[in-house]
């Protein structure tokens, strides 16, 4: 229970240093970029390497930053589904995530097969 507790208040506490750092960024968009994933992702390593040790917090890693491009890449399919293909957003987004889901996967297995 104190693991939650601690990765609510380091979270928050992120969240919050990275909000004031959107809004002293130009232009205002940047803020967006700021937002509370990041700050999860830092303390849920943080307390990862303090419980389980650096090569477990190394595979975490890994794994954040496959869903990482993952997301990326789902994000341009679904914007060229609705854009250029009209389709309508379920069905965009539920084919998309198909590609999301490959290609997580595909790079997790290039990684080595992390988590």
């Amino acid at each position: 229970m104190s693991e939650y507790v601690i990765r609510f208040l380091v979270g928050g506490v992120v969240v919050s240093a990275f909000a004031m750092l959107g809004d002293v960024l130009r232009p205002k968009s940047f803020a967006g970029l700021f937002g509370a994933a990041p700050s999860v992702a830092l303390a849920t390593l943080g307390i990862a390497l303090y419980r389980h040790g650096a090569d477990y917090a190394a595979v975490q890693s890994q794994a954040m930053m496959a869903g990482a491009l993952a997301l990326a890449v789902y994000s341009v399919i679904v914007c060229q589904l609705l854009v250029r293909s009209r389709l309508r957003a379920l069905p965009a987004t539920l084919l998309s995530l198909v590609v999301w889901l490959v290609v997580a996967v595909g790079l997790l297995a290039i990684a080595g097969g992390a988590t």
